[in-house]
């Protein structure tokens, strides 16, 4: 079994490749989120097509996806002697999945709910506390960008003070990096005070890259 490890990490890949937005949007008859808004696929631009039910959907089962293959390699780790490098691992492929994933021609969301999934699992208090910081930040602000940003930005400093060093702040610190680089267009809309707030309809998105999606109906 000494390759069980590498297939843990595969098999986490493959479920956060599961864009969950794409998926119950196309399920629900709605259009295609990449198609709109800001053309993430996500929960937050899924909810600007008006359909609270459909987003709410992608939310949960997005953050499922980083949830689930964790949990799951936590209850086999004793079995298979995996250590917290390969739950480190697992979470982290999860979270890339969902950025970059096989089944969607490698164009994906900005990770946020399977960031918090992951989270939740690695460290239920560091989740928590994560997405408190996140809650607090949309409240008051109620750009759902900026709330995600200042969460991942805190994440790895809640890890590294409370629980200190290690793989799993290691996984923590990339994918908080990775978050914050995905939203850098977000960063430069707030800066410029064009940034759409959370519940904003969805209008035509003018995001080139959500443009560059075959077989998306204008």
């Amino acid at each position: 079994m000494a390759w069980s490890w590498l297939l843990a990490v595969v098999v986490a890949y493959a479920i956060g490749s599961l864009s969950f937005a794409v998926i119950i949007s196309r399920a629900m008859g709605l259009s295609d989120p990449r198609s709109y808004g800001s053309g993430n696929p996500g929960a937050t631009n899924v909810l600007r097509s008006g359909n609270k039910k459909a987003a709410l959907l992608t939310l949960v089962f997005d953050a499922l996806k980083g949830y689930v293959p964790v949990v799951v390699a936590l209850l086999l780790a004793p079995r298979f002697g995996w250590g917290e490098g390969t739950i480190a691992a697992v979470g982290l492929a999860a979270f890339l999945g969902h950025l970059w994933p096989v089944f969607f021609r490698f164009q994906g969301g900005k990770g946020v709910a399977t960031a918090a999934g992951v989270l939740l699992a690695l460290n239920p208090m560091l989740g928590a506390a994560t997405l408190v910081t996140w809650l607090i930040i949309a409240y008051f602000f109620r750009y759902s960008s900026l709330a995600a940003i200042v969460a991942a930005a805190f994440a790895p400093f809640y890890q590294l003070l409370i629980w200190g060093p290690g793989p799993m702040a290691v996984a923590i610190a990339v994918m908080s990096l990775l978050l914050v680089w995905r939203h850098a267009g977000n960063i430069r809309k707030l800066m410029a005070g064009t940034e759409s707030k959370i519940g904003s309809k969805a209008g035509k998105t003018a995001t080139p890259a959500s443009q560059q999606h075959h077989g998306v109906k204008k």
